[in-house]
């Protein structure tokens, strides 16, 4: 992925050995990096893992074509745990399978580096603080989901959750009322979860429980209506905020916290930080 800031500074990224990796050649000092996370390109009509899925299967496309890599190589090199999900992934994207590939004038699709322009303009303001927390424990339902537009989204997850019971089961068993909505990794499939701290050390096994470590957490409110004051704030978040100081995301689980009862248009957004 190119960035550029208009005065000639980039920012690209490109796979390697399993993961993106970012340089910078900047003609001045002045510039800084966007977190390459879930919610970056929401401004750009694009979900970020989409886009690194689409862009590894460029690459591996390229390599079956041009290489002699077996398909189980090249499947492990861009972050496959087996050839099978290697498989399914590629025919969604090339219409082809990866062994077809090899064979001379195979029809494939290639998907370019995303350029953007960043511009910031600095008239807006951005409120957050900054909060340490040690380690605590969430209970809840969790499910997989699939980046990109494909599948179920977090607000089918949740319309599900709310027709069968299970927020009310939650309730039952959690120390307060306000809810949370956690995304646990970055993976193509990642895992999400609806839950909340548990009143007990022990909770029903029909819930999946998870230890978050301590960390520094940037709180961001997000007041308005559901979900698009929950989206309009990681807009902010990663085109704005990130971008405009020296915190850098810590890779740990992001939360979002939906408050009920008089409050339940009020909502906040926890994202894990370093300071750089």
């Amino acid at each position: 992925m190119d960035q550029t800031d208009g005065s000639g500074a980039r920012l690209y990224g490109e796979y390697d050995g399993g993961t993106f990796k970012y340089q910078r050649n900047c003609k001045n000092s002045i510039f800084f990096a966007i977190p390459f996370s879930a919610d970056v390109l929401y401004d750009f009509g694009h979900d970020s893992r989409e886009y690194v899925r689409k862009r590894k299967l460029t690459l591996a496309a390229q390599a079956l074509a041009c290489g002699s890599s077996k398909v189980v190589d090249v499947a492990w090199k861009f972050g496959y745990k087996t050839p099978e999900s290697f498989s399914k992934s590629f025919r969604k994207i090339h219409g082809i399978s990866p062994s077809e590939a090899r064979r001379s004038g195979a029809p494939l699709k290639a998907f370019p580096r995303l350029s953007f322009q960043l511009t910031i303009s600095g008239d807006r303001e951005v409120d957050y603080l900054i909060e340490k927390k040690e380690s605590f424990t969430v209970f809840g339902k969790a499910t997989t989901l699939a980046c990109g537009n494909e599948g179920r989204t977090r607000q089918d997850f949740w319309g599900e959750c709310k027709r069968n019971g299970t927020i009310e089961d939650i309730y039952l068993e959690s120390i307060d009322t306000s809810l949370l909505g956690l995304t646990l990794n970055f993976d193509e499939n990642f895992t999400y979860m609806i839950g909340c701290e548990p009143k007990s050390v022990t909770v029903s096994d029909t819930f999946t429980i998870t230890k978050i470590p301590s960390a520094t957490w940037a709180v961001f409110p997000c007041p308005g209506p559901r979900p698009k004051a929950i989206l309009h704030g990681f807009r902010q978040i990663y085109r704005e905020w990130f971008p405009s100081t020296d915190f850098q995301h810590a890779g740990l689980p992001e939360i979002e916290v939906y408050f009920t009862g008089e409050i339940q248009n009020k909502a906040e957004i926890w994202i894990p930080v370093v300071n750089n």
